[in-house]
């Protein structure tokens, strides 16, 4: 692994390391629609609105989940294949599979 791709994996894995950001992205991916607006998200974490929207903004910007604004909301939805390059970048090469397509470029806002 080159260092660029090192930096932004590390990057990518220190916004995946907290526990409430965990929490968020498994909310989201378990949501019957695959998205879920920050008003959404508030009470099964027992944080405020602030700072729920203060970790989804870590996570949209580290590449993690998209952010679809609909009027006064924001709805945010999984990136699919974010997981997977994750995944892929610290398999084992004898492990990984033949496919291997996709990069963690940072998202623009």
């Amino acid at each position: 692994m080159e260092h660029p791709e090192a930096e932004r994996l590390a990057s990518v894995l220190k916004a995946l390391a907290d526990a409430n950001r965990l929490r968020l992205i498994s909310l989201i991916q378990a949501s019957p629609a695959g998205e879920a607006c920050v008003c959404e998200l508030t009470e099964p974490l027992g944080l405020s609105q602030p700072t729920i929207s203060h970790h989804l903004r870590i996570l949209t910007d580290a590449g993690l989940l998209e952010r679809d604004k609909r009027g006064v909301w924001a709805y945010f939805r999984l990136v699919p294949e974010a997981l997977t390059i994750i995944a892929g970048s610290i398999t084992p090469p004898k492990q990984r599979r033949q496919s291997r397509g996709g990069s963690l470029a940072p998202r623009r806002r």
